[in-house]
């Protein structure tokens, strides 16, 4: 069974990891441009962009960090990403995650004005 990481295609920074993630990847991590999706609304596919998104073989979904950390758990290099979600370093972690992948989303994906605001 294969889990699918969704990742956004556009973004230089996303582009490299996953470019790095199918090189070293141990098998059973399908990745899918957010960008190319069918079945999706257009409402669903930008909540996508907002955040990683990870789909299990199990269907369970993975967001963020979460979906970072086992995503890198199909390469040799998972366990290194486990202390992520440790109880406290996990708390940390997904205050700074949540701010970096909002600031990418509008950097990306707003005009001068919207970034202004958020900002």
């Amino acid at each position: 069974m294969t889990s699918t990481l969704y990742y956004d295609g556009q973004c230089p920074l996303c582009s490299k990891e996953i470019k790095l993630l199918r090189t070293i990847q141990r098998g059973g991590l399908a990745f899918e441009d957010i960008h190319q999706l069918k079945d999706y609304t257009e409402e669903s596919r930008e909540k996508m962009l907002k955040m990683l998104h990870l789909r299990d073989s199990d269907g369970n979904w993975y967001i963020g960090a979460d979906a970072t950390v086992m995503a890198w758990s199909f390469t040799r290099f998972g366990g290194l990403f486990k202390p992520l979600r440790w109880p406290v370093i996990g708390s940390i972690v997904d205050v700074f995650y949540s701010a970096w992948a909002r600031r990418r989303y509008y950097k990306l994906y707003h005009c001068g004005a919207c970034q202004a605001v958020e900002r």
